[in-house]
């Protein structure tokens, strides 16, 4: 075999490897960023690709977007006055969930709408951006709201369950939320409620502000006499 035959069997062998180098290390980027996007966004992630109908690389094109739009956002501090008056809307807005349960969640969907805003997300007015930065940080948390803003609104969604066994957000019908969807979606919202309003990101799965112990107490009122309202 001549000197050039070898060099250009050893140069194929270089490209071939080459080649197969990079098909590799695209796919493992894939992954990763995949496990990435799937680690950030738990619940969120499942949702997202149910809402592009099971195209997991839309569905993470969407997500990335989100990210790149809303991930450097610095959440702002509350001050102990506000922090404190928050909270004592919240429970007055789950105490009149009993007697009037449609006012109790659309003043609970401008509470949360209010207090995001004030924590440095998008305002109220910009409702989409809004669940779209808050689905970057507090994506465990975030679909309650959807679920209190679609009551509020008077509307709920007619495509079945999504993945986590809430309603889809897809397509939407009128006629207003039940007492018991209405007292499911409160309670879930909660969950972000409690993850805006405490100190630190730590502290959202601690016991946070003053009030937190009457508020679960008087979720068990809404759970039982909200239902007897229905």
């Amino acid at each position: 075999m001549s000197t050039l035959m070898i060099i250009l069997l050893i140069v194929a062998v270089v490209v071939i490897a080459a080649a197969a180098f990079a098909v590799l290390n695209r796919r493992q980027q894939g992954a990763g960023g995949r496990r990435g996007l799937q680690r950030r966004f738990g619940p969120e992630y499942d949702r997202a690709v149910a809402r592009h109908d099971g195209d997991t690389k839309a569905a993470e094109r969407d997500l990335g977007e989100r990210v790149k739009r809303h991930g450097s956002l610095r959440v702002r501090p509350l001050d102990p006055a506000a922090r404190e008056q928050y909270t004592a809307r919240w429970t007055v807005a789950q105490e009149r969930f009993v007697d009037s349960p449609r006012e109790a969640v659309a003043e609970a969907d401008r509470l949360i709408a209010e207090l995001a805003g004030a924590r440095g997300f998008p305002d109220a007015g910009h409702y989409e951006d809004q669940i779209d930065a808050l689905s970057v940080h507090h994506a465990h948390h975030v679909h309650g709201y959807r679920k209190v803003h679609r009551a509020a609104l008077g509307t709920t969604g007619t495509m079945g369950t999504d993945p986590m066994g809430s309603e889809a957000t897809g397509v939407e019908r009128t006629g207003g939320a039940g007492t018991e969807e209405m007292r499911a979606a409160l309670l879930e919202a909660r969950g972000l409620f409690e993850a805006l309003v405490a100190e630190h990101r730590s502290d959202a799965d601690a016991t946070p502000t003053t009030g937190r112990h009457d508020t679960r107490k008087r979720s068990t009122g809404i759970t039982h006499k909200g239902v007897q309202h229905g």
